[in-house]
């Protein structure tokens, strides 16, 4: 069953839970999950298919579509419940002075519990959706290790 943490029940809209269950036949079977694949070269986490979790605003199993820009930024700042702010660098052409100067963006993306371990310094692909909040129009989509950051020979998470 889905893992209940809000005083809410928590369930998936679209799956229906409560079946007529016939006498005669009794077999074990998993509880029914929606998944979807988000389309644009994106692979499903194998967390979103296997996992209990429920999060209404997750590409993979909530209701939310991924449409418009597909961004990639660094993770700075994981603070907010199911929400990371990243950090896109970039250069700004001043033709005056013939030069760039540097300048960046942060951007508030939802991340769904099914990327468990990320860290501070991650580059992740965020991807457009509708607006989840005040501030957060951006959905993670992918994450990719920061370079440099599989340590040798230590103690890993477990």
């Amino acid at each position: 069953m889905a893992e209940q943490t809000e005083r809410a029940y928590q369930k998936q809209p679209t799956v229906f839970q409560n079946k007529k269950r016939v006498l005669a036949v009794s077999s074990k079977k998993k509880d029914q999950r929606l998944v979807r694949n988000i389309g644009l070269g994106f692979k499903t986490p194998r967390e979103a298919v296997e996992g209990a979790y429920i999060d209404k605003k997750c590409p993979f199993t909530g209701n939310v579509h991924i449409r418009g820009r597909i961004l990639s930024g660094i993770v700075t700042k994981m603070k907010m419940q199911r929400t990371i702010v990243i950090r896109r660098d970039y250069l700004h052409y001043i033709t005056k002075y013939n030069r760039f100067e540097k300048r960046h963006k942060n951007i508030s993306a939802h991340i769904s519990p099914c990327f468990r371990d990320v860290t501070l310094g991650d580059i992740v692909t965020v991807g457009e959706c509708r607006p989840l909040s005040k501030t957060v129009r951006f959905n993670v989509c992918k994450v990719s290790k920061a370079p440099g950051s599989e340590k040798k020979k230590a103690f890993q998470k477990f």
